[in-house]
C-alpha cells in the first residue's frame, strides 16, 4: 500500500509518501508560502527523489478539515484531480485526528487537538491514549475557549495541546486546567505523515471514498457566507 499524503489545512504545508506503513519521505514548509505555490512542486520533487511515480500510488490521503478553507480546498482539490486521473481511491482524513497521531501511544494521557477557528473559538477534537492506543472522545467540532475550558477541567491525566492553535490555547487556559502541556515543538503542527497513518486505518476499514465524492469539511460556514446570511436576515425585515 502506497499512500502519498497531503495536508495545507493551514499555515504550514507538507507532502508524505509511505510504502507498506514505512514513511519514505516527507516534505514540510512552515514559511507562509501560498499552498497553491508550494505543495504540488513539493509532492514533485518527494517522488522525483524516493524514485515512485504518481502511477505507483495505491491510495491519495488528504487533511480534508477543518483548517483554512483556502488551504483546504487547494489540497483537497489537488488530490481529486490526481485520483479522478489515475482512478484511484481518496482518504477524507480529519485533520484533529491526523495531528493526534503526531503523538506517540505510549503511557496513560489525553490530547487536545486545537486550531485557532478565531471569533473566539477553536477547532477541536479530544482523544485518550491508553493501551498503546489512541481513541477519539468526540467529534471534530467548534467550540467556544471557555467551554472547551471547562471540559478539560474534568479530565483526571495529563492533557497534551497539539495542533497549530496549541499555543494560544496553552496561554488562555493553562491557569485554570491543571496537568496542561504543550506537545514537543516538532510534534505541534500538521503533518501529512500522520495524514498517511489514519488514511491507511480508513483503508483498512473500508472507508476510502472516490475523487468525485471527496470534498472538504470546513465545520462552519465562511465568513463570506455569515456576511451574505446577516445581509439577507436585515434585508428580508425591511
Amino acid at each position: 500500500m502506497k499512500i502519498l499524503a497531503f495536508d495545507s489545512s493551514a499555515v504550514s504545508a507538507s507532502v508524505a509518501l509511505t510504502d507498506e506503513g514505512k514513511l519514505v519521505g516527507e516534505s514540510f514548509l512552515n514559511c507562509g508560502l501560498t499552498h497553491s505555490r508550494t505543495l504540488m512542486p513539493m509532492a514533485k520533487q518527494l517522488l522525483d527523489n524516493s524514485g515512485y511515480k504518481l502511477e505507483d500510488i495505491d491510495l491519495f490521503a488528504v487533511s480534508a478539515g477543518p483548517g483554512s478553507f483556502t488551504g483546504l480546498r487547494i489540497a483537497v482539490s489537488s488530490v481529486k484531480a490526481m485520483a479522478a486521473v489515475l482512478k484511484k481511491p481518496c482518504a477524507a482524513v480529519s485533520t484533529l485526528e491526523a495531528m493526534a497521531h503526531n503523538l506517540p501511544p505510549l503511557g496513560n494521557y489525553a490530547i487536545c487537538a486545537v486550531m485557532d477557528a478565531r471569533c473566539k473559538q477553536f477547532y477541536n477534537a479530544l482523544f485518550t491514549v491508553e493501551n498503546d492506543k489512541i481513541t477519539r472522545q468526540c467529534e471534530d467540532r467548534a467550540i467556544m475557549v471557555d467551554l472547551l475550558g471547562g471540559e478539560l477541567e474534568k479530565i483526571q491525566d495529563n492533557i497534551v495541546l497539539v495542533g497549530d492553535g496549541a499555543n494560544l490555547a496553552y496561554e488562555l487556559m493553562r491557569d485554570n486546567v491543571s496537568g496542561l502541556t504543550l506537545a514537543p515543538q516538532n510534534l505541534r503542527f500538521q503533518k501529512a505523515s500522520s495524514v498517511a497513518q489514519v488514511a491507511e486505518m480508513q483503508y483498512n476499514r473500508g472507508e476510502t471514498v472516490k475523487a468525485a465524492t471527496l470534498m472538504p469539511h470546513y465545520l462552519r460556514l465562511s465568513q463570506a457566507e455569515r456576511e451574505l446570511i446577516a445581509k439577507n436576515k436585515e434585508a428580508a425585515k425591511k
